[in-house]
């Protein structure tokens, strides 16, 4: 299965993500789920942001490899997506109907599917965007997108029915 987390720059969350949930799954030896990051509105190659790359060293993980991507070129690859935003969400949404040649992928806000395995009600479909604040938000999204991931985590079992 290949999973893709999306923001908008990739600079930020959805590297995050990426990192958090790669590194859960080689800490679980998991190996059939591949894990990549792109974002709607990216400079290409650009690196991820410094404050994220930090607050994600805390944690051990290392992001300072990764690069943004721009959605289109991943989009393809994709078994499931997992948006930062309801509009994130919704633009992809967009995309797909205007290609009525093309089969979507699985496409839920990373907040929704987590909900949806975990059986929790969902509170709230975004996860903030720490772009331009300062360094305490960073680690306040970095830990509300690691709650999200240990309930997907939790919950792999239910993957394959989603």
């Amino acid at each position: 299965m290949n999973i893709l987390f999306v923001c908008t720059g990739n600079t930020c969350r959805s590297p995050m993500a990426e990192g958090i949930f790669k590194d859960m799954l080689k800490k679980n030896n998991i190996d059939n789920i591949i894990v990549s990051s792109a974002g709607l509105s990216v400079f290409p190659g650009e690196h991820a942001n410094e404050k994220a790359i930090k607050s994600l060293k805390e944690k051990g993980i290392d992001i300072t490899a990764h690069r943004a991507r721009q959605l289109l070129d991943e989009i393809n690859k994709a078994d499931l997506i997992l948006t930062m935003t309801l509009s994130h969400k919704l633009s992809i949404e967009d995309y797909f109907k205007s290609k009525t040649d093309e089969t979507s992928p699985c496409l839920f806000t990373l907040k929704e599917f987590a909900a949806k395995l975990s059986g929790e009600k969902l509170t709230g479909t975004d996860i903030n965007d720490p772009y331009g604040r300062d360094y305490n938000f960073y680690k306040d999204s970095r830990d509300e997108i690691e709650k999200e991931l240990i309930k997907i985590l939790k919950n792999l079992n239910k993957l394959e029915e989603s």
